[in-house]
């Protein structure tokens, strides 16, 4: 999919900005992990994966297949002064360019909705977990506050966010995940679903 990488990240950096500290704050408070290998895929300008750089102990591994978008991504590591912690990696989530359980800890978050076989792309991300690691991917805007706060800068926008919003994160959608991730052979899930968003919650154990 081609993207306009500097709208794109306007957009993250105007708009979705103070989505990505909740964030990140949720992920390790819920996964338990905050050190390791951390993967963000379709991390675009890198918000997310810098976000959980900032708060733990985890070495970060920026992933896009934009090298457009690792680009900008990179200029924010370095304002960030973590370039000792946190990389950039371009490749495609079907064919992910790391070791088999090479990676402790996997985020995405709006990227899932885009990509052409999900199966695959949850295949692989199980393939790169180590055991005992975890993924949180999926579309959520950290609580309902911060959900409001953007959905009316979005509406200004675009008139018809609301409704493509619920087709991707709706409840209709959730029994279509679930059936995707168990075509996959994933076993060890769960589907978090609430007004401020979902996730898709993977857990690898021995």
């Amino acid at each position: 999919m081609e993207i306009n990488a500097l709208e794109f990240d306007r957009m993250a950096r105007e708009v979705f900005a103070p989505v990505y500290p909740v964030l990140a704050e949720q992920i390790i408070n819920r996964m338990g992990i905050s050190e390791g290998c951390c993967l963000d895929i379709g991390c675009g300008g890198g918000y997310l994966g810098l976000a959980l750089a900032r708060i733990s102990e985890l070495e970060t591994i920026l992933f896009d297949e934009s090298q457009d978008m690792l680009n900008l991504a990179q200029d924010y590591i370095g304002q960030s002064r973590l370039e000792s912690r946190v990389k950039t990696l371009l490749g495609d989530v079907h064919e992910i360019p790391l070791a088999n359980e090479s990676v402790n800890l996997v985020v995405s978050r709006g990227s899932m909705f885009f990509w052409e076989n999900r199966v695959r792309a949850y295949q692989e991300i199980y393939r790169v977990l180590a055991v005992g690691g975890a993924a949180m991917i999926g579309g959520g805007f950290g609580n309902v506050e911060l959900l409001r706060e953007i959905e009316a800068k979005m509406l200004e926008k675009d008139s018809e966010w609301k409704e493509k919003r619920q087709q991707r994160i709706g409840k209709g959608k959730v029994e279509v995940y679930r059936e995707e991730l168990k075509k996959a052979g994933i076993s060890s899930f769960e589907i978090l679903q609430s007004e401020a968003g979902l996730w898709i919650v993977i857990r690898k154990t021995a």
